[in-house]
């Protein structure tokens, strides 16, 4: 993993997003299949609460769409499928299980750094249908609002360490705790290129949104555009991810008919 110079994460947006244009009907049918898998998990009881476990698995079909793309071919629904097959599947849940541990350590933390209070002001806030009168508007600590910026800066700095434990464990027969180690440590040594790409792609966002807000206000056609926006700009950075993974790690190689060997 050679240094790499900060503007290295543009360029990978770029390349995500020159992905994305070459199949974006494919891509964007497999998000929305994923988002409905994943609220139909949700639904189901107990298993709901484990549903951070199948996010490597979920991930892989991402990661397998964009080689498939680079390589010219045609992105197909089987593609879903990907993390979901043995032997990968065993592997992947338990990278899951890591996520999942890093999901309860957030949320212990959440717990122990902001008030009690600040979760039923906000609860009493969002179930409101009137209006909120400046004069009763809920009291909100900067100490609370910064611990909550801190723990999505967090929960987000995470997310990205671990991005690519799943395309290790899938592609590099690496197990679980090597590929998370192995990730972590790609991410950490290349941080500046990664923080360049996440402020690139949150720029490019929230100035395409304030487009959108000035053009249509704050009708529902807006908030519905800008909702189709958010899933638009979430396919470039898995995209985008794909670009990162290929230059740290190389370009992923299959055994014939998509075969992956965990033998090693």
């Amino acid at each position: 993993m050679n240094n790499m110079p900060a503007i290295t994460g543009w360029n990978w947006l770029k390349e995500g997003t020159g992905l994305f244009r070459k199949q974006p009907a494919a891509l964007t049918t497999l998000l929305f299949a994923n988002i409905l898998f994943s609220l139909f998990i949700s639904a189901v009881p107990f298993f709901g609460k484990l549903m951070v476990v199948l996010i490597p698995s979920l991930s892989m079909a991402f990661m397998k769409a964009c080689l498939m793309i680079e390589n010219g071919e045609r992105v197909t629904p089987a593609v879903l499928l990907t993390g979901f097959k043995k032997p990968v599947l065993g592997p992947l849940c338990k990278v899951g299980l890591i996520y999942l541990a890093a999901s309860l350590v957030l949320s212990l933390l959440t717990k122990v750094a902001i008030d009690p209070a600040f979760w039923e002001q906000m609860a009493k806030a969002s179930q409101s249908a009137q209006p909120v009168d400046p004069a009763n508007a809920p009291q909100v600590q900067a100490s609370d609002m910064l611990a909550m910026l801190g723990i999505f800066i967090l929960d987000v700095a995470v997310l990205v360490a671990l991005a690519f434990a799943a395309p290790l464990t899938y592609w590099q027969h690496m197990g679980p705790g090597k590929a998370a180690f192995y990730s972590f440590f790609a991410v950490l040594k290349s941080a500046r290129v990664f923080i360049v790409l996440l402020m690139s792609w949150f720029a490019l966002f929230t100035g395409v949104c304030f487009i959108i807000a000035l053009l249509l206000g704050g009708s529902s056609l807006a908030r519905v555009a800008i909702m189709w926006l958010f899933f638009l700009f979430v396919l470039l950075l898995q995209c985008a991810m794909y670009a990162g993974y290929r230059q740290i790690f190389g370009k992923p190689v299959e055994a014939p008919g998509g075969r992956v060997n965990l033998s090693k």
